[in-house]
């Protein structure tokens, strides 16, 4: 059985569920529903940090029946390039990106300062929403499975299925390697560091979109050390993928050339340092509108910075693919990000007369 194809299904239906059962324990307040999402946040968690080690190991030993092994490793690499060989592709990435949300959801739950919100309406709104998100991009997994695999079909040959994990697998005998281009040593460090920067994005989005909805001014305690956390990690990823830039494409001789997916990642860290700036000042009174603002468009611009560099859509040496399925997914995740968000930010705008 593939068990890897198996597990990333547990996982995306238990993470749904868990956010059905949140907002059902929030609407009605009975205390069984929040038992049972917290125990499908457990399972979530077990299975996507299981499906991701089963990818690696496969990938270290080079198992080229799964197409994504086929696709991004082969003997000829060092065991280093085969571990990282995990963010190389669209699916691997998108494991990693969902496996740091639901790891950061842990200490944000049980260790201090957040751990004194546990119960409250602003917590327990801020963590549906990160489960909520996170919901989705298993759902992305689902349809574009890192465990798909090649199966002797009767009478047509080798196929592919991204479905059945009951099929006998076919015996490929090698895998086709890496991209020559991410044969590189800031291939290991430069893109899982950008994408613990992103998922920590979604912690300060959660918080300020729970104080939009509940008002309290607590969601700063929540939203400051996670936006800080993905400041850091986001200039880290940009600042090592313009070193790699400078030495494997040799842009010009030098790190930046305005690249559709380079210009993405920039735009979140503007407004992420000035949301930064304005928290120092809410204390005072000030930017009570300005802050959540910009918690809530530094993600809503991780989200773009993710369709631009997987629709295909703009000319990119960062883009995998042409406009798909898990393109449209994206950009309808992201209209309704936006929209959503507008309206909470234009509510409380009017209500506080600003």
């Amino acid at each position: 059985m593939n068990s890897g194809m198996v597990l990333i299904w547990i996982a995306f239906i238990t993470c749904a569920g868990a956010t059905v059962f949140s907002l059902a324990d929030m609407l009605t307040g009975k205390h069984r529903y929040a038992l049972f999402s917290k125990r499908m946040e457990i399972v979530c968690t077990v299975s996507a940090t299981l499906s991701m080690l089963i990818l690696v190991f496969q990938l270290l030993v080079v198992n080229a029946s799964y197409d994504y092994v086929f696709s991004h490793s082969s003997t000829d690499l060092a065991w280093y390039y085969r571990i990282s060989a995990l963010w190389a592709g669209q699916e691997g990435s998108l494991m990693l990106w969902v496996w740091a949300v639901m790891m950061m959801l842990i200490p944000l739950q049980y260790s201090s300062p957040t751990k004194q919100l546990a119960g409250t309406r602003l917590m327990e709104l801020t963590r549906m929403t990160s489960l909520a998100i996170s919901s989705v991009l298993l759902m992305l997994l689902v349809l574009t499975n890192p465990f798909a695999a090649y199966y002797v079909a009767d009478g047509t040959g080798v196929e592919l299925t991204n479905w059945n994990p009951f099929v006998t697998l076919y015996d490929v005998p090698y895998g086709q390697g890496m991209n020559p281009l991410l044969r590189n040593p800031w291939m290991a460090v430069h893109p899982p560091v950008l994408f613990l920067g992103y998922a920590a994005f979604t912690i300060p989005f959660a918080a300020a979109i729970a104080n939009l909805l509940t008002k309290d001014d607590r969601w700063t305690d929540i939203a400051k050390e996670w936006m800080r956390i993905a400041w850091l990690f986001l200039t880290l990823g940009i600042g090592l993928g313009g070193f790699w830039a400078y030495e494997v494409l040799g842009w010009g001789a030098w790190y930046w050339t305005w690249d559709p997916v380079e210009t993405s990642s920039l735009i979140p860290w503007i407004t992420s340092t000035a949301f930064l700036h304005a928290r120092t000042r809410l204390s005072s009174g000030e930017y009570g509108f300005l802050a959540p603002l910009l918690a809530v468009l530094s993600f809503i611009l991780v989200i773009f910075a993710t369709f631009v560099t997987r629709s295909g859509m703009w000319a990119s040496v960062h883009s995998w693919q042409d406009f798909s399925d898990e393109g449209m997914v994206i950009a309808i995740f992201l209209v309704v990000l936006t929209g959503s968000s507008t309206v909470l930010l234009a509510r409380r705008y009017f209500e506080d007369g600003r």
